[in-house]
């Protein structure tokens, strides 16, 4: 209640803050009207009026605005009996009512909500998330722990406020938003806006040692401090998984068949590696800005609890659902939008993944073998050609531009031997392998690794580059499998690495977004205000390969040279290979996203060395 409390009165504050700015305002245009004129009375105070005008406009929309319920799968008694006996057993030991609604969500989280009413006079339905991969890691014992103290908010009666802080931070944000940097009123509105935040972040911290009180009174303190220590870990584990199981295939039109399956597979299968993580205690950096206290913090407490006998349950978390696995692609049906995407089972997904990176890899190769010879569908037949006729470091030179043609050759057998693993793949003479517990491996149809490392040096001189192709064709592999298929650079799973305002691209005024593949140029206004919120909005409409496919969209690659003229603000003139020839030219009023012109001056400076050396 202390928190809702000071919600209320900071939130009071904010208005009568507004109010009195309001007064002095007003005071302000009658003196100016008196001692100088109207005009410029009304002139300096409608900006200021605007400003404090829009805290009604925040108001407003915070009273209409309601916390929505998070998205996820909704379980019912009927659906999980024990899960649901045991969060109604611990209701009953923390003492409070039990949760009207159990979600099972696509996070590592727990967390609890209420639809209280009259500023929390009046209770609500109440909410218990579980974060599936809670469910996949945890012990019962732990989950015990992890649910008691999100109950535990229910019975400090924090969840009853929890609507009212949210409005509060909501109103100050939609006030803050619309007032210009540069208003005088918009200064007392933030001041006041960090002494809020300080004051709610505040409480909100003194509210999760209160709800650990809760965890451990129901598990004791080594199951707590277990528990939150767990957490991390499975994050780390999420985070991981995502990143080099699944994001990748997402971005190349893949989706597999069971995301959460996978990763209970995979946290099975890497138990070694996540105890090692257990291990090793966190770096923690926290502030008064934070909204929970620090694990050192909060374990201390913990450990400081009196130890009382309590039942052991070390059974997975996932024990507590009828089939964990159903629940899984249950919950994969009612969250994830897989869109055009092709589903695929996990063996399946990873090796079209894997070839499909290998593809993209290759195409970006075969393009500038196509710009070298003239060929329209060039492959790996027409590179071995390119050896063959000894000219093989006028193409790697493109690729290590640091060192000379004859030894770049040379470096150009590990992108020949990731050809030979595309060639193979494609001619069905090796196969990948997939693996949870380690990556994805090249094997023939008996399962022994294939390794074309040998064959590839030997690809690469022009004395030796026959025996290559024997050799190749000796185990299966065909030469014209490996050939052209994005004749066109794309942005697909390309990032945004900077972005620049106000420039103008060949004499137009534009706004520039770098991504990590190219450039994409955006038709701007001649006007440069609020270039950073332009800027923002374009990153936040979408991914990446959108943007480039709205606008303009320039790949590095087919930058063949590039003059640098000034460097502040950036001048610079891009010739492609076609002959084309774009300027780049900055002005001093623009706008950037972070360091985005050292990021720009970087791509110019790899393009020149690229093309110089």
């Amino acid at each position: 209640m202390l928190r809702a409390a000071a919600s209320v009165v900071m939130l009071l504050g904010f208005y009568v803050v507004a109010l009195l700015q309001l007064l002095a305002v007003l005071a302000l245009v009658a003196w100016i009207s008196v001692e100088w004129s109207a005009t410029i009375g009304i002139k300096l105070g409608l900006p200021l009026l605007f400003a404090v005008g829009a805290t009604a406009v925040g108001l407003w929309r915070a009273i209409r605005t309601r916390p929505e319920p998070m998205h996820g799968l909704i379980v019912a008694p009927h659906d999980a009996p024990e899960l649901w006996g045991l969060v109604q057993a611990l209701a009953t030991e923390v003492g409070t009512r039990t949760p009207d609604e159990i979600r099972l969500v696509p996070e590592v989280n727990a967390a609890v909500s209420e639809d209280a009413r009259l500023l929390g006079l009046i209770g609500g339905r109440r909410r218990l998330y579980l974060g599936m991969p809670l469910l996949q890691a945890l012990s019962v014992d732990q989950l015990r722990s992890v649910v008691a103290h999100e109950l535990g908010h229910y019975s400090g009666r924090h969840t009853r406020l929890g609507a009212v802080a949210y409005r509060g931070r909501l109103a100050i944000g939609h006030t803050i938003g619309r007032i210009g940097a540069w208003n005088p009123v918009g200064w007392v509105f933030r001041g006041y806006a960090r002494l809020y935040l300080l004051v709610d972040n505040a409480a909100s911290r003194r509210q999760e040692l209160d709800a650990d009180r809760a965890s451990v009174r129901v598990a004791g303190p080594d199951v707590a401090t277990s528990a939150l220590r767990e957490l991390p870990v499975i994050d780390a584990a999420w985070d991981f998984y995502f990143g080099a199981y699944v994001s990748w295939g997402w971005e190349a039109g893949f989706a597999p068949d069971d995301i959460f399956g996978g990763f209970g597979a995979l946290v099975a299968a890497r138990h070694e590696e996540l105890a090692k993580m257990r291990g090793e205690e966190p770096e923690e950096h926290r502030s008064r800005w934070d909204t929970h206290p620090s694990n050192t913090e909060r374990i201390a407490a913990m450990r400081a609890a009196p130890q009382v006998p309590h039942p052991v349950d070390g059974r997975p978390a996932g024990a507590l659902l009828p089939s964990i696995a159903v629940a899984g692609v249950a919950l994969q049906q009612a969250v994830v939008e897989v869109g055009s995407r092709q589903v695929l089972p996990w063996p399946q997904f990873t090796a079209a993944v894997a070839t499909a990176r290998l593809q993209r890899n290759a195409d970006r190769i075969f393009r500038s073998l196509g710009r070298l010879t003239g060929v329209p569908d060039p492959g790996l037949g027409t590179l071995f050609d390119l050896v063959a006729a000894g000219r093989l470091g006028e193409l790697a030179e493109e690729f290590h531009p640091d060192v000379t043609r004859e030894e770049a050759a040379v470096r150009f057998a590990a992108m020949m031997d990731m050809l030979f693993v595309l060639a193979a793949v494609r001619s069905g003479a090796a196969y990948w392998r997939h693996s949870w517990s380690a990556p994805v491996t090249l094997t023939d149809a008996d399962g022994a690794e294939v390794d074309f490392e040998e064959m590839a040096k030997l690809a690469v001189s022009p004395d030796t580059v026959e025996q290559a192709r024997a050799r190749l064709a000796g185990a299966g592999v065909r030469v014209e499998a490996a050939a052209i298929v994005e004749r066109a650079a794309t942005a697909t799973g390309a990032g945004v690495v900077g972005a620049l305002a106000n420039f103008k691209i060949d004499g137009v005024h534009s706004d520039v977004i770098l991504l990590d593949r190219g450039f994409v140029f955006v038709p701007g206004p001649k006007s440069t205000d609020n270039g950073k919120d332009r800027l923002k909005a374009l990153i936040s409409s979408g991914p990446a390969e959108e943007l480039a496919k709205r606008y303009h969209f320039l790949p590095y690659e087919e930058v063949a040279t590039a003059t640098i003229t000034k460097r502040s603000p950036v001048r610079a003139e891009l010739r492609l290979h076609g002959g084309a020839v774009i300027a780049l030219e900055g002005r001093w009023t623009g706008e950037e996203l972070g360091k985005s012109q050292d990021a720009l001056l970087a791509v110019l400076d790899r393009i020149v060395q690229r093309s110089t050396d």
